[in-house]
């Protein structure tokens, strides 16, 4: 049987450690192990979810996954990973943002009773950071470290070495709260273990040396790779590059989600399943393969897409996504009910028309070309003599051909077909 410590090499999820012994402990022993997120928005996004993976691993194993809400640290926004500094929160903000973290984290973490010594915690650091004035700090915190070692971290000397933004003292101290939310994890809560991407590699490491000082505790810090595609452009973007991929139904659908993983690259699907999913190492391998001598069949794609939407919004949600997509590809888009109809529309060209436009009864050869699905009148012609015109699926023939208000779906939308896979979506107002 594979262990814990194992199962996160093999699947490639240790980037770096500050002690090898934190292998046999997670084998052996019952830890509690700590990951922060920021609550710069109400939902955690796509990026976040390898650690989310990593905290699941952990609790299924018999340890004590903390999430930690960064509340106080929050108000100031690491600067790892950042060009420039990220804008304030206001106080209102930075709790609403925390409680909607919290009620998305407990989709993928069991916070019952009933988990036991394993039982997740979610925790703010506005806890002890709030009310500790700076003359505390400075004493308490600040004399345990040099500047000459904050600025050898890697996310301030990428800050330094761009002097047209440069680090503010605000966050220049954020690896310093840091430090002190994993001893006061330590203290409050017996948190011996941190984890976190490998941009967070120095602000850990100094979080397990301040454990030490301060309480003459071990502390564990453990990384994973950020997460890339294999073109090495960041993961967690829409295709566009432009768009974050976000955890919350509201801002992306699961169909969009659903799309995002099935649009994996054939070198990426192996990794991301390794990373993302619970599925044995064994059959993920065997998806590789399968994905590799038949890629056109998208099996690991399939796999991937289908674990995800499980995983984040449930069973019920994968099985409409499915269906969404089996029909956008397969000729039978009209069939979906309303809900994931609105979902398909960002996937597929779409356009208004009024209803007085509508009512009016205009050809259906004008619509397809002002749609675009066409380029000439005479090529929708063609199109609808040889039977490769559709309204709602459905064939239509003659050159006189018109759209009303009785092909309205929902009272909202008409779908158009030109041959099998050109649709376009026109909602009426």
């Amino acid at each position: 049987m594979t262990t814990l410590s194992e199962d996160f090499r093999q699947r490639g999820l240790v980037h770096q450690v500050t002690d090898e012994s934190l292998f046999d402990a997670l084998d052996h022993r019952r830890l509690v192990a700590s990951i922060g997120f920021d609550p710069t928005a109400d939902s955690l996004h796509i990026g976040s979810l390898l650690q989310i993976c990593n905290l699941r691993r952990l609790q299924a194993a018999g340890h004590r996954p903390i999430a930690l809400a960064g509340g106080g640290t929050g108000m100031i926004g690491d600067p790892g990973g950042k060009a420039a500094e990220r804008p304030l929160l206001s106080l209102e903000e930075i709790a609403e943002n925390t409680q909607a973290i919290g009620r998305q984290l407990e989709r993928f973490l069991d916070f019952s009773p009933s988990a036991g010594e394993s039982q997740a915690l979610l925790v703010n650091n506005a806890e002890w950071l709030a009310p500790f004035n700076l003359m505390e700090f400075l004493r308490d915190v600040g004399k345990h470290f040099t500047v000459n070692q904050m600025m050898a971290k890697e996310s301030v000397k990428s800050r330094l070495d761009r002097p047209d933004h440069g680090i503010s003292f605000t966050e220049f101290s954020y690896m310093l709260l840091q430090a002190y939310d994993f001893s006061e994890l330590y203290d409050r809560h017996g948190c011996t273990v941190q984890l976190g991407g490998s941009d967070q590699w120095g602000n850990i490491t100094l979080g397990a040396e301040f454990v030490r000082k301060r309480f003459g505790g071990q502390a564990y810090g453990l990384t994973s790779p950020l997460v890339t595609k294999a073109d090495g452009s960041k993961f967690g973007k829409s295709e566009s590059g432009t768009e974050r991929v976000w955890l919350d139904a509201q801002r992306t659908s699961p169909y969009a989600l659903y799309q995002f993983f099935l649009s994996t690259e054939d070198a990426d699907v192996g990794k991301y399943l390794r990373y993302f999913s619970f599925l044995d190492l064994e059959e993920i391998t065997a998806l590789e393969a399968e994905t590799l001598s038949a890629p056109q069949q998208r099996a690991g794609q399939r796999a991937l897409a289908n674990a995800m939407i499980d995983l984040i919004h449930g069973e019920s949600e994968r099985l409409r996504a499915e269906q969404a997509s089996a029909a956008l590809f397969g000729g039978s888009i009209a069939s979906l009910d309303a809900a994931t109809l609105a979902d398909v529309i960002s996937e597929v060209p779409h356009s208004e028309l009024s209803q007085a436009a509508l009512a009016a009864t205009p050809l259906l050869v004008d619509v397809l070309v002002s749609t675009g699905l066409v380029h000439s009148k005479s090529e929708a012609r063609r199109a609808i003599e040889q039977g490769g015109a559709f309204v709602n699926d459905l064939g239509r023939a003659g050159l006189d051909a018109t759209l009303g208000p009785e092909d309205l779906l929902f009272d909202r939308y008409v779908v158009l077909r030109r041959g099998k896979r050109a649709y376009h979506i026109v909602a009426v107002s």
